[in-house]
């Protein structure tokens, strides 16, 4: 996967909307009802957005460790 494909992946999580459980959510929209509204399914479904990001962030960070070892 070329690095601009994993920065596309990153700001897609954050910002567009993704697939959990076969239904689309934002993280901003999640965010609202969690901590505006109160909903406390929308707390799991930002927990699951926070893992998907930080698996693409551990990815990202490897690979950036291994092209630095390469130059």
């Amino acid at each position: 996967m070329e690095y601009l494909d994993k920065y596309d992946l990153l700001k897609k999580l954050i910002t567009n909307e993704v697939e959990i459980d076969g239904k689309m959510y934002t993280l901003e929209e999640e965010f609202d009802k969690f901590f505006v509204k109160g909903n406390k399914t929308a707390g799991r479904r930002i927990r699951k957005f926070m893992q998907m990001i930080r698996r693409s962030a551990e990815e990202i960070r490897q690979n950036v460790q291994e092209y630095k070892k390469a130059i």
